[in-house]
């Protein structure tokens, strides 16, 4: 599995293409603000000669889903993601207007996705995992064989994502953290949905939200 970030939007939000040997890539959050940077992520995709077959979302923040409607249009796809997640998505326009931008309403969901189900595509399968906190329906997709989470704004490199925005919960958080992604490997990468990846060994052990909790 191959996996590539990209930084888009004023908010820099990381997008995320992974793709295996069949050439089928999933899209992870697209943050393509405009044309131009949608541009950049189609380009490296037909350089690569990828097939993009799934867009999925971690959650519905604006930033996250700036660029599903470049996705409907260009690669017909819509995205999966939690039921719980629609008034977020609903709302985007709207959260938008108080960071300054305008966006149209993103598209509605291909369907819904919950923990304990899986996502596949090409030879690649994502287990689900539900990490409410920072929205309700946040979710964080785990590829066992390469070791891979990623985690949307639920855990970041020293952080973890803020909580005090509706649906938003401190301890759901943590705790969403501690009983489901502490649990795996120490050696599993975590991509975030902004800044640097890291791993849970390394958070587990030296995130200031958890060493002295």
């Amino acid at each position: 599995m191959e996996i590539r970030r990209m930084v888009f939007s004023p908010i820099q939000v990381n997008t995320y293409i992974v793709w295996d040997a069949t050439g089928e890539c999933a899209v992870i959050d697209c943050g393509c603000y405009t044309a131009s940077e949608f541009s950049v992520l189609g380009r490296f995709v037909s350089e690569n000669r990828l097939k993009p077959v799934l867009l999925l979302n971690t959650h519905c923040h604006l930033d996250h889903v700036f660029g599903n409607r470049f996705m409907l249009e260009k690669y017909s796809l819509r995205t999966f993601c939690s039921r719980e997640e629609e008034p977020d998505r609903k709302n985007a326009i709207n959260h938008a207007a108080m960071f300054g931008l305008k966006m149209e309403v993103p598209p509605e969901p291909a369907g819904f996705i919950s923990e304990g189900g899986t996502v596949i595509f090409g030879e690649t399968s994502f287990e689900i995992f539900h990490v409410p906190g920072h929205t309700k329906g946040s979710l964080a997709f785990y590829e066992r064989n390469s070791e891979s989470l990623f985690t949307g704004d639920a855990l970041f490199s020293g952080s973890i994502g803020r909580t005090d925005l509706p649906g938003g919960d401190y301890e759901s958080l943590i705790n969403s953290i501690r009983s489901k992604l502490f649990t795996l490997p120490g050696d599993t990468i975590v991509y975030p949905g902004h800044g640097e990846s890291t791993t849970i060994k390394k958070e587990s052990e030296s995130n200031p939200f958890f060493i002295n909790s």
